[in-house]
């Protein structure tokens, strides 16, 4: 809290006699707990202060005092102005060395409220070393927030809704960073979010900044500055905001090559809903983590093959897929043990919420199920039955691709024949409705269709046509209309995996790329 009060201007004859001066004030505020521990040592003149270059007038001060000592110092600093300006100083080199830094070799899902979680590649400050097995360590950087867009970054700093809160995250453009930044006091008709481009000096050596008079030789100290300074941008950033243990990637498997569960540690609770398979339940394997378990129903389900696979697919680890934790083959019912996604189905989750989603939110949900398939096609993986009802939605409103490869050992004659009711032939591009001819290129078909039902906040494709009007229309050339949500250039990408020749079709990485610059080119950098 701030405070004012009159003050009496003296002008001095002697250091001594302001010393004497000083003294005497202070001893009348020092049991006052609303006096600020910072002040600003030099004037405000010609719109800012000539200390820090601060052009808001009641920005708090750049340099610290004692109230309890006995005098301030007698004379200030002699150091130039920009001096002033600049981070702390680095840590003398004898206290560097009591810091380890080590980088993480996988990523690690924090299973209690005092763990920390890892993320493979990033670096962490090692604590303790006293267990043999768990060390102390901290995140270098909490306000890093690798593979955030900008829709999920204002999701978070609204959750927070602490004013002053912040993250850093990658922009679309390799190698460049944002800030998002959130304020409660942006002025009239404000959204209460800014993003700022780290911008880069054409000189030598490269400096980076947010506001062009401050320049720094790293991304760290910028934080640093702006966290006292808000120097040009909407306010200091004053709250990392973080999405380590919230979107959390989780790990392959409970433990290291572990994919057989014993059934007697998993605890059933309540029914989900129903599958293509059997029945869903919520559960807690050892009574701890939360899972998803599915009780596949005598005959649904070529289960021999499937075991046998089940080892491959839970290898398939990525932040935008529902992760296969193992599988109960011990007994009948088998038993598939997934990740728990708290938010349901995605078709559901549009369908129940219909009017309160943005335009950023759909595409963002677009993005999700598109870096999961990418990372599916990387791996020469195809999903075979790519939808709305085969992705999930977790509590943070993450959008994960479920079910991936299931389609193969589903032995209901109607849903793996063309000809059957149950067939998706909606989703389904010519060569696999007439030829059952699979191919990452017919997941990007299917994608295309999943984009239409987000954009529609979840209507049924072609609702007033049978499977088989469907195929006559698709093969004639007829495609599903533009979404009133989508944009224009959001429709050709739709178009452009309708593709009727495969080879024709983007490939997931390409359409990966193109989401991203569409969310990128919405944004706003400030000032």
């Amino acid at each position: 809290m701030m405070v004012s009060f009159p003050v009496k201007i003296n002008f001095h004859s002697s250091p001594q006699s302001r010393d004497r001066w000083v003294k005497k004030l202070k001893e009348e505020i020092k049991n006052n707990n609303n006096i600020m521990i910072k002040y600003h040592p030099k004037f405000w003149a010609d719109g800012s202060y000539q200390c820090c270059r601060q052009t808001e007038k009641l920005a708090p001060g750049c340099e610290k005092y004692n109230l309890f000592e006995s005098s301030i110092r007698k004379t200030l600093p002699p150091a130039p102005e920009i001096k002033k300006r600049r981070p702390p100083p680095p840590i003398p080199p004898e206290e560097e060395n009591t810091e380890e830094i080590v980088v993480a070799m996988y990523d690690f899902q924090a299973t209690e409220a005092h763990d920390l979680r890892l993320e493979r590649g990033q670096e962490y400050i090692i604590l303790e070393k006293n267990d043999l097995h768990w060390w102390r360590a901290r995140d270098k950087y909490g306000w890093y927030c690798r593979n955030t867009n900008r829709s999920k970054a204002e999701q978070l700093l609204r959750t927070e809704d602490k004013e002053g809160g912040f993250m850093v995250r990658d922009s679309s453009q390799p190698g460049l960073y944002t800030v998002s930044l959130y304020t409660k006091f942006g002025g009239e008709g404000s959204s209460g979010f800014r993003h700022y481009h780290i911008k880069e000096t054409a000189t030598s050596p490269k400096k980076y900044y947010l506001a062009e008079k401050h320049a720094f030789g790293s991304i760290p100290e910028i934080i640093e500055y702006h966290k006292h300074n808000a120097a040009g941008l909407v306010t200091r950033l004053r709250y990392p905001v973080s999405t380590k243990g919230k979107n959390a990637p989780t790990t392959a498997g409970f433990s290291y090559d572990k994919w057989e569960i014993n059934p007697s540690e998993l605890t059933f609770m309540r029914e989900l809903g129903s599958g293509l398979f059997g029945v869903v339940r919520l559960g807690k394997w050892r009574a701890q983590y939360k899972v998803a378990i599915k009780a596949i129903r005598e005959g649904a389900m070529c289960e021999e093959d499937f075991i046998e696979e089940a080892k491959v697919m839970m290898k398939l680890t990525h932040p935008k897929l529902v992760q296969l934790y193992g599988v109960c083959t011990q007994q009948k019912p088998i038993y598939i043990v997934t990740e728990f996604m708290e938010r349901g189905c995605l078709l559901n989750f549009l369908r129940q919420r219909q009017g309160h989603f943005s335009r950023d939110m759909l595409l963002s949900m677009c993005q999700d199920v598109c870096e999961g398939m990418e990372y599916l096609e990387r791996n020469s993986f195809i999903h075979r039955d790519l939808a709305a009802r085969n992705c999930l939605v977790n509590e943070a409103g993450v959008v994960k691709v479920s079910d991936f490869g299931m389609a193969r050992y589903v032995l209901d004659d109607q849903y793996t024949s063309s000809s059957g009711a149950k067939f998706p032939v909606k989703w389904c591009p010519p060569e696999v409705f007439n030829y059952s001819r699979f191919s990452s290129k017919s997941d990007v078909w299917s994608f295309g269709v999943l984009m239409w039902e987000i954009f529609t906040e979840g209507r049924m494709p072609f609702e007033k046509n049978t499977n088989y009007e469907v195929v006559t229309m698709v093969t004639r050339g007829h495609r599903l209309h533009r979404p009133k949500l989508a944009s224009k250039y959001l429709y050709e990408v739709m178009l452009r995996c309708w593709q009727e020749r495969p080879e024709g079709r983007p490939s997931f990485e390409d359409l990966l790329r193109t989401i991203d610059e569409l969310v990128e080119c919405e944004e706003t950098f400030g000032r």
